[in-house]
């Protein structure tokens, strides 16, 4: 993975989260992934894997507009 898209991820999931006003544990709970694992993408310690980043694509359209605005950029070829 290259270094922009390995940014552009972890800008995505700190955006998505932020945007709909989620504590790290909260948006964990959402997307199926532990606490310690949203911490670790947020500080580019890991990047989510190919399945992870499915469940964030797949749970956050459910959340509003503005998530959905925030999906259309960063995941294009889902429309």
């Amino acid at each position: 993975m290259s270094v922009t898209k390995r940014l552009e991820i972890l800008d995505l999931i700190r955006a998505l989260r932020q945007q709909i006003n989620l504590s790290q544990k909260q948006f964990a709970a959402k997307v199926g992934v532990s606490c310690k694992t949203v911490n670790r993408w947020e500080k580019g310690h890991t990047v989510p894997s190919h399945i992870a980043l499915k469940l964030v694509e797949e749970t956050l359209p459910k959340m509003g507009e503005p998530v959905k605005r925030l999906l259309n950029q960063y995941f294009p070829e889902a429309k």
